[in-house]
Parts: structure tokens; sequence; C-alpha cells
């Protein structure tokens, strides 16, 4: 009981749900991990090589992103530099683009890619259930066709952006949200922009039967069965199983993919994720269905490890397979 309120579910120290229908979200786990889900301010300046700025892209939604502007010094001549739109993870229930855990991770993506990144601020379950996720990530696909077409004004966009090479990047539910807007937006006139690539990292495909890997690979505090089970219950439609399109793009329910319009595919995948197995078969009925994609493997690692600052910095291991993850994107979004 909290004041009043009866709590009705708690998932993994991350979320508990009360009878009112409130949401508390704070974190209840070690409190050594909390940092990693701490807000950090924007600053026009840049600090370590990159600028950060939030912004407002829809007056009436109120839907915001992060921008992540690298400082590439190019001579007297201005470079246009490849944009990737972030679709941050946690089930879709839980975290925000200012986390610090983003933070750290996509300015330094900013700056080895030498990319503008766009980390949406997406609508979270509960409240929203998808398909909101979805809206909100092609709702900024939309915002940046405005940017290329002089309909917006956001200067960091204008005077920097390659609109030729926009690429969708997504951790965990967010490399389902690269699926689900690659292909809305592979059935829509997104002109001057070209959706040059989908980068889905460790993206949460799974079925509603457990496979091999979710009961034998360790569990994680970025992944566990409990938040695979209990998040995807608040997030999916209601009376949807896992089964559904959005979680399992590569099952019968879902549109056949040999029929999707879909850019080239980076996916990330690791060998101790606990949803390997799905994310495989979605691989191979990729290929199946004549799509081009790769795989990039991080040996020994486990579900979005590349978060874990703490791992990063206390494991030389963890920091190198991080480094090399990250470098595999860079060099994919260069080779587009």
């Amino acid at each position: 009981m909290t004041k009043g309120k009866s709590l009705v579910l708690d998932v993994s120290g991350w979320l508990r749900l009360y009878d009112d229908g409130s949401v508390d979200r704070t974190w209840t786990g070690p409190p050594e991990v909390k940092f990693v889900a701490e807000s950090v301010p924007p600053h026009d300046e840049f600090i370590d090589g990159v600028a950060v700025r939030d912004l407002v892209i829809d007056q009436n939604s109120g839907l915001r992103v992060r921008i992540y502007l690298p400082e590439v010094k190019c001579g007297g001549e201005v470079k246009k530099l490849p944009v990737v739109v972030h679709f941050h993870g946690g089930g879709f229930c839980i975290s925000e683009a200012d986390w610090f855990m983003y933070y750290h991770t996509y300015t330094n993506l900013a700056k080895s890619a030498e990319a503008i990144c766009v980390s949406v601020y997406l609508r979270r379950a509960p409240e929203h259930r998808l398909p909101a996720q979805i809206e909100d990530g092609f709702s900024a696909l939309k915002w940046l066709q405005s940017v290329a077409l002089g309909n917006e004004i956001e200067p960091w966009i204008v005077e920097k952006a390659d609109f030729n090479r926009v690429f969708l990047i997504g951790d965990s539910s967010g490399g389902n949200l690269v699926h689900s807007v690659a292909a809305r937006a592979g059935e829509t006139d997104l002109a001057p922009l070209k959706l040059a690539g989908g980068i889905p990292i460790h993206p949460g495909f799974v079925r509603a039967k457990r496979s091999k890997s979710e009961i034998e690979n360790p569990q994680s505090p970025f992944l566990t069965l409990d938040m695979v089970d209990k998040f995807l219950n608040l997030a999916l439609p209601v009376g949807s199983s896992k089964d559904h399109p959005i979680t399992c793009p590569m099952g019968s329910a879902a549109p056949p993919l040999e029929n999707l319009n879909l850019p080239p595919f980076l996916l990330c995948i690791a060998e101790k994720d606990l949803v390997i197995d799905t994310e495989m078969e979605y691989y191979e009925a990729m290929k199946a269905a004549n799509k081009e994609v790769e795989i990039l493997m991080s040996k020994e690692m486990g579900h979005s490890f590349y978060l874990n600052k703490i791992a990063l910095k206390l494991d030389p291991e963890t920091a190198a397979e991080s480094d090399r993850l990250f470098a595999g994107i860079a060099r994919f979004i260069k080779q587009h």
C-alpha cells in the first residue's frame, strides 16, 4: 500500500503499477546502478566534441527529440553529416532519451560515426500502448522531412544534415521499432529524405513460446524474463500475445517480409542475450526474403551490455566488445 493505493504489479525494480492506474518508475534496485537512469541536461556548447539540444517537434502532441551534434572540423567547408534517428529501449515501458546511459552511448556514436543523432522521447506504456511508439518514431521521420523541405527550421539539421543518408537505430524494444518504422517508411513518400539503413541493436523479437536461449542464457539488470513478460503484457495491444507482428515480425501474423520495402539492415546481437534465438530466427527470415541484412555479433556478451557503464569501466573485455560494436555500427553508416 502507498498512500491508499494498492500495488498491482512490480517489474524487476524498474516499474510499479498501482490499482488507480498510476505508474512509479523510480529505480528501486541496487543504488549503485541508479546513475544510469539519471537525466543529463542538454548543452548547446560542445562538451567533449558533442553539443546536445532538446526540441519539441510537434506542438500538438508535445513530442520531443534530443539532438546530438558532433564537432566536425573540415577546413572552411561545411561537411554534411548522416542523420541517425534513435529509439530508446525499455520494453516500451521505461527509459527516457536523456538518461545517462543513452547520453554516454550516443555522444560516443555521434563522434565515432560523425553523424547527427536524433533520439526520440517515446511515449511509454501502459499509459500509451503500442503502436503509440511506432507513431512517435514515424513522426520524427516526418519532422525531418519537413525540415528538409524547409517547412520546419532547426539550424543544426538544416546546416549539417545529409538528408540522403538517414538511418534508424534502436536498442532492445527500440530495435523492434527500427523494423516497424522502416516498414512503414517503405510505404511512404519521404522525399527528399532517403532511408539509408536500419540498425536494430539486441531487438526484442520474441514468441509466445519460450525459446531455448530464454531458458538457458543468464538474466541481467537490463533484461530478465520478468521484464520480457510483464513489460510486453503492459505494452502490446490489449488481448495480444508476444506473437504480435511488433514483437514477432518473422511470425505468421506479421506481413510477409518479402513484401516489405526495407533499407539495408545491420542486425546487432549478443551471444549470451536471452532472446538471441528469436533474433537469429528473424535474421534467417530476412535472408530468406532476400533482404539485405548483415549480423554484428558481440561474443560472450549479454543484452544491452554496452549501456552498462560500470561493466565498461571494470571489465576490459566488455569495454573492448562495446568498442567493436560501435566501430561496426560506424562502419555500416559510413558505407551506406
